[in-house]
């Protein structure tokens, strides 16, 4: 069959092209506005984006009056010893009445020879001083007799100066008898050891049934029982030091005592270049004293004050060796600022550098935060709310 083709009007074609371009077109706009739509900000979001990243304390940097000190390290030694020696010969030590630590005062007996042989000395030299005095006794009448004769004649002038002289001789070998007793004496007292001063025992090398010779140690003593701080300052410090001022010892126990300077050494060492501060330490007797000769021990001397500006030592973060602080700015976003710092004391830090006065730093939290962080500042000491524990579900 033939199919019959009918002619369309130009017209009509026309219209149908205009009608879906204008379709495509509102299809287009709808798809453009549903996507200017997405792209609008959420409220929710935007709130969850400003969330600060932690709550914190604040503070401001304030000045303060901070003490001066100067800190060193020296030796505990003893302000004088004592030697004690053996001061007899060929004696046997017969009793040894002190040991190490005592407490003994000036004239205790420490020691003791024994001096039978210098009891006997003691005896003969006694004897020989009689036997002295009644010759001079003798001596000296024959003189007298001598003297009332000398103008009678009866006795030649030679005799009469013989008996002048045996009265001289016999006084002479008086006073030579008194001065080997005397000896003898002396000797005697060596027998015994005396302390020479008040102080503590600090060694003893004295042993019963030994003979020591003369000059031999037998105890060592510190006088007083005072003890000083040896301590080694620098020259350039050296000046700043000045006797009677003030001194912070502290013992190994962790225990600190205060003492004073006594003297510093006119003299530097050429080999350390530094100097010797003597500090008179408090006098402490006994096993359980915090210093004793020998010890190490490290101090500060106090110089007096000066204002600095400090802050909570909690407010400064030590990263990769340096220091920083956060300051809270007005949009209570945090930023970093590296500081320099110097004294702590008392929690307080001193800051040298990096801050200018009165300005805002965080204290608690300011070790977890970054540069640009977002915070919730709130009033020191107020902690911050914890969440409620829910019950279980049944």
């Amino acid at each position: 069959m033939n199919k019959l083709i009918f002619p369309v009007p130009t017209g009509t074609l026309n219209r149908k092209r205009l009608s879906l371009a204008v379709a495509g077109a509102v299809v287009l706009a709808a798809s453009i506005g549903a996507i200017a739509a997405d792209d609008k900000p959420d409220p929710k979001n935007a709130a969850a984006a400003v969330k600060p990243a932690l709550t914190v304390t604040t503070t401001r940097a304030l000045p303060a009056s901070l003490p001066v000190k100067l800190a060193a390290n020296g030796n505990v030694s003893a302000w004088q010893e004592a030697l004690i020696g053996s001061e007899s010969s060929g004696l046997r030590l017969l009793e040894v009445r002190a040991n190490v630590g005592d407490v003994v005062k000036k004239g205790q007996v420490l020691a003791v020879f024994a001096a039978e042989s210098v009891q006997a000395d003691v005896a003969q030299a006694r004897a020989a001083l009689l036997e002295a005095q009644a010759t001079a006794a003798e001596a000296s009448a024959n003189a007298a007799r001598a003297r009332t004769l000398q103008s009678s004649g009866a006795l030649s002038a030679q005799q009469i100066g013989q008996y002048m002289t045996a009265e001289q001789t016999a006084n002479a070998r008086i006073a030579a008898a008194k001065a080997t007793l005397a000896v003898q004496q002396v000797r005697l007292n060596h027998a015994r050891v005396l302390a020479p001063d008040h102080g503590v025992i600090s060694s003893r090398s004295a042993t019963v049934g030994a003979v020591p010779g003369p000059g031999t140690e037998l105890f060592r003593m510190i006088r007083q029982g005072r003890l000083e701080w040896r301590a080694e300052v620098t020259a350039a410090e050296l000046s700043r030091l000045t006797p009677g001022m003030a001194a912070r010892v502290k013992a190994a126990n962790g225990s600190e005592l205060t003492g004073k300077v006594r003297m510093i050494a006119p003299t530097i060492d050429p080999q350390t270049r530094t100097a010797l501060v003597y500090v008179d330490l408090p006098t402490s007797a006994g096993q359980n004293a915090p210093f004793k000769a020998g010890m190490f021990a490290s101090g500060r001397f106090e110089l007096g004050t000066t204002q600095a500006m400090t802050v909570p030592q909690q407010a400064v973060a030590v990263r990769d060796g340096f220091s920083y602080v956060f300051l809270l700015g007005a949009d209570q976003r945090v930023t970093r600022q590296k500081v320099q710092t110097g004294r702590r004391i008392d929690g307080q830090i001193e800051i040298v550098s990096g801050l200018k006065p009165a300005a805002v730093v965080v204290v608690s939290g300011a070790g977890f935060l970054n540069d640009g962080d977002m915070v919730r500042n709130v009033a020191a000491g107020v902690p911050s709310a914890k969440p409620s524990a829910k019950p279980p579900a049944k």
